[in-house]
This record gives C-alpha cells, structure tokens and sequence, in this order.
C-alpha cells in the first residue's frame, strides 16, 4: 500500500546540512556583533567570512540576510554591509534577545524586559479569566503541579515556572499575546534565575496559585491583579539590586 506523504516535508541531506551550516553561521555572526567584536572595525565582506569559517558564498550570504532582517547589520551603496546600532536591534527576535541577555548581563535589560510583561501577563490572565477553556484550565492547573514538584526536587522549576505563564498567554485567546510567547519563554530563563538567587529559592508558590485560582474562578479582575503581584515583586527585586 502507497504511504501518503502530502503533508511531510522529505528534505535532502545536502539541504539539511545547507540549513543548520546557515544557522550556525548566523549564530557564530549575530553573537560577534552583540558582544560588540565590531564595535570598532568594519564587518567583514561575506567572501572574507565564507574563507574566515570555511563555509560557502551561499551559506554566507543567506546568515547575512538573517542579521539585516534581524535589524543587527544594513547594505549600504559603497560602504557594504555595516552593523547597526543596539538601538536598531529587533529585541522582539528570539534569538537577538538571547545573544543580548548572554552577553555581560545587564539588571537593566532586565527591568525593561519586566516593565514590558507589566503590560502583557495581567491582561492576559484577565481574558484568560474570561476566555481560557478546560483545555486551559489543565494546562494552567499542570503548570501549578509542576512548579510544586519542583520545589520537592522531582522537576525542573525554571522550566515548570516557565510552562505555567506560556500557558496563561495561550488561555488568552488573543494571538497577539500568544505571539509573545517566544519573547517571553526567552527572557524569563534569564529573570527567573536572577531572582531566584536573590530570593535564595524560586517562584513563590502561593501567588502564582492565587493566578491559577482568579483564572479558574472565572474573575477577570483578581487575575489581573494577582498576575501584576508576582511582576511587581519581580521588579521590586530587581530594583533593590
């Protein structure tokens, strides 16, 4: 019997390892230019990188147009590509958020990234409050269980911790805060570990309890609240640091 293969995408070896060379070479790029190794000479041209790494003109040129996309370099006529100031940066980008976080850390960084969830997870949880479905409920309840067994020691709670706030942006229903996800999952790997060593232990059980509890409750107003608590007493944190 024929095995239907319409919806699964067969690539080649040679296009596989096209794909992971390009990303390695915009990983090995994009890391250079956060960490400020072309602060004060010029960026390579692509026939200078593709010798430097040993890597083809086509796997060159393709990480060079990630990073313009990314907003970290821009073509100019005569000048070639020139790398753009962290003001330019798409902060919004996975993965020009990591490289920045990676680098020499920054509380300010920080404080920006929670002043934005100030803006997004309490709302969130409001319509959470008011549109999340059973489906949402478990995950959230799932997501609570996790960040417990945690604190015993049987799971990872960073990752429990994180779980349980995608989890609450999803329950939204708005696509907008669940495009927030990325961003959000990536910073709080960095928030969460500097505030747990502050605090000496991590997430305070009962405050994302009293979320899970406001949202499950159907009471838009008391997850709003209880989600900008837990944000807040992040920030109060980082302040005092």
């Amino acid at each position: 019997m024929a095995t239907d293969t319409t919806d699964t995408e067969v690539l080649p070896a040679t296009a596989i390892l096209g794909r992971n060379l390009t990303h390695g070479m915009l990983d090995t790029l994009g890391r250079a230019i956060v960490t400020g190794r072309y602060e004060n000479r010029p960026f390579p041209t692509e026939a200078e990188i593709a010798k430097t790494h040993g890597v083809s003109r086509s796997v060159t040129r393709e990480a060079v147009k990630m990073l313009t996309a990314k907003g970290l370099v821009s073509a100019r006529p005569r000048q070639g590509t020139v790398v753009q100031p962290a003001s330019s940066w798409n902060l919004f980008d996975t993965d020009v958020l990591r490289w920045t976080l990676e680098r020499k850390f920054s509380v300010e960084l920080l404080r920006h990234f929670n002043q934005l969830r100030v803006a997004i997870e309490p709302e969130a949880a409001a319509l959470a409050a008011r549109f999340g479905d059973a489906a949402d409920e478990a995950a959230i309840r799932n997501g609570l269980a996790q960040m417990e067994a945690g604190e015993a020691g049987t799971t990872d709670p960073l990752e429990a911790d994180i779980a349980f706030h995608m989890a609450i942006l999803r329950a939204s229903k708005n696509p907008f805060y669940a495009q927030f996800q990325s961003v959000v999952s990536t910073a709080l790997r960095t928030s969460i570990r500097f505030t747990n060593r502050i605090k000496g232990r991590s997430a305070n059980i009962p405050d994302h309890a009293a979320v899970a509890d406001a949202i499950i409750a159907r009471d838009p107003a008391a997850a709003r609240i209880a989600m900008t608590r837990i944000i807040g007493d992040v920030l109060t944190l980082i302040g005092e640091e």
